[in-house]
C-alpha cells in the first residue's frame, strides 16, 4: 500500500495557522514546466506567491496540486502548482514557517510526489520579500530591523 505524502497535509496546516494568526501566508516554487504561474514575475526559476485568502480566489490545495486564481497587475490568472515543486511556506510577517526538499521534483512525476517529504533541519537562508512591500526605513516603525528569517518549525 502506497503511504500519502506527509508535505501536502503541512501546507494546509501552516496555510490556516498563517490565516488564523492573521497573518499573509506565502509559498515559496520551483518552476518548472508543470507549473503554471505568470513567467514575467519568476526569477531565478524560483517566485513566491502570496495565497492570503485576500489574494486568491478560490484555492484548493490537494495532494498533488495547488491550484488558485490570482490578479498580476490587475490581471486575473489561473495558477496551478505541483505540490512537489513547493520549497517553502511561511508567514510574510514573522517569517515563521517551513521549508521543504525539493530535488524530488526532477523525477518523475509519481516518484516525486511519493519522495517530497520535509528535509532535515538545515540553515536556511531569507527569503527574498514579496514585490508588493517595501523595505522598513530607519527612524520609522519596525526601521532598520532585520528581517526575521524562514524557521523550520517541528
Amino acid at each position: 500500500m502506497n503511504e500519502i505524502p506527509t508535505k501536502p497535509y503541512l501546507l494546509r496546516s501552516l496555510y490556516e495557522w498563517c490565516v488564523d494568526n492573521g497573518y499573509t501566508p506565502h509559498v515559496a516554487v520551483k518552476v518548472d514546466s508543470k507549473t503554471q504561474v505568470p513567467s514575467e514575475y519568476v526569477k531565478n526559476g524560483e517566485i513566491t506567491l502570496n495565497v492570503s485568502p485576500s489574494a486568491v480566489h478560490k484555492l484548493q490545495m490537494g495532494n498533488e496540486l495547488i491550484e488558485f486564481s490570482a490578479r498580476f497587475a490587475g490581471v486575473a490568472r489561473q495558477i496551478a502548482v505541483p505540490v512537489a515543486n513547493v520549497y517553502a511556506i511561511y508567514a510574510r510577517e514573522t517569517g515563521h514557517g517551513m521549508t521543504f526538499d525539493v530535488d524530488a521534483a526532477a523525477k518523475p512525476a509519481t516518484q516525486a510526489v511519493a519522495e517530497a517529504e520535509p528535509s532535515a533541519p538545515r540553515e536556511v537562508p531569507a527569503l527574498p520579500a514579496p514585490a508588493n512591500t517595501t523595505p522598513p526605513q530607519p527612524g520609522k516603525p519596525g526601521g532598520g530591523k532585520p528581517k526575521p528569517q524562514l524557521r523550520r518549525v517541528k
